[in-house]
């Protein structure tokens, strides 16, 4: 099971830029909105593109989804923690609970 990471946490991580976010919806729902930073990484995606995207297997990464219901965080962190990364955490209350926040997004 992959740790959990709150919204303050990972807001202070962000913040501090000590924290590679990973949205785990990608294409347009990444394009539409994203956490500040985030970089795009699928399910269907992970195998192929997770060693160009996080090329540093120490690094703190989180994953996200929509919220609780989505699936997709969970399975990206636990792919890449079978590939070896060494720091996955998930937020998994979602990019709903960041905007319900009043938390700042970004668009591609």
């Amino acid at each position: 099971m992959t740790a959990l990471i709150s919204r303050d946490a990972l807001r202070a991580a962000i913040d501090a830029r000590t924290v590679t976010v990973v949205d785990a919806l990608g294409g347009d729902y990444y394009a539409k909105q994203h956490l500040p930073g985030a970089v795009a990484l699928a399910p269907g995606d992970a195998d192929a593109m997770a060693s160009a995207v996080l090329p540093d297997k120490n690094a703190a990464i989180v994953t996200y989804c929509t919220g609780p219901s989505c699936p997709n965080s969970g399975q990206v962190a636990t792919r890449l923690t079978t590939l070896g990364y060494t720091n996955v955490r998930k937020y998994a209350e979602g990019i709903e609970d960041w905007t319900g926040a009043g938390l700042p997004t970004e668009s591609a």
